[in-house]
């Protein structure tokens, strides 16, 4: 299935200047969603997985179907705020200013092999620190999985050292 079919080009958004590459159409087609989880979940073997992760909040879309698929458990990274009890949290800088994740201090076990997931993959400064979350909770990340990726902004490059897989690059 040509999966590029379902991403909408839409542009001057979020300001003048950007090509915003929309997922709605694709998440408004059930045989296009289900394609793309599927072939998402399908390149990692689940015996090579123990938890599936995704920062809040489109990797949420695609984690939880594939969490469900490998039969793994999900692992919601948060914002600050959103998850009760003790919790590891991780800062880190933007473009413009900062941002913070955190993640249940008992999600995670000591050793346990984690895939983290999102939506996109662009200046990778989000992924980045949702590995560094997950290393420091005590897990080892095993893969960042997205559905696409925006290569002209290099987001592979605070990456360096993780398995990457995108199933669209642009």
């Amino acid at each position: 299935m040509d999966l590029r079919a379902f991403i909408r080009d839409v542009p001057d958004f979020p300001k003048p200047g950007v090509l915003f590459k929309d997922i709605m159409p694709l998440l408004g087609d059930p045989a296009a969603f289900g394609f793309a989880v599927a072939e998402l979940a399908g390149h990692y073997p689940a015996g090579g997985i123990d938890v599936i992760a995704a920062a809040e909040a489109r990797g949420f879309l695609f984690a939880a179907p594939m969490a469900l698929a490998l039969k793994k458990p999900l692992v919601p990274l948060r914002k600050p705020g959103k998850l009760p009890g003790e919790t590891h949290s991780f800062k880190y800088d933007l473009e413009y200013g900062s941002a913070e994740l955190h993640v249940h201090a008992d999600a995670i076990r000591p050793g346990a092999r984690v895939l983290v997931v999102d939506d996109v993959l662009a200046t990778g400064g989000t992924m980045a620190a949702a590995c560094k979350l997950i290393e420091l909770a005590g897990g080892s990340v095993v893969g960042c999985a997205f559905l696409i990726e925006l290569a002209f902004l290099n987001g592979r490059a605070p990456l360096v050292g993780y398995d990457i897989f995108s199933l669209l690059t642009y």
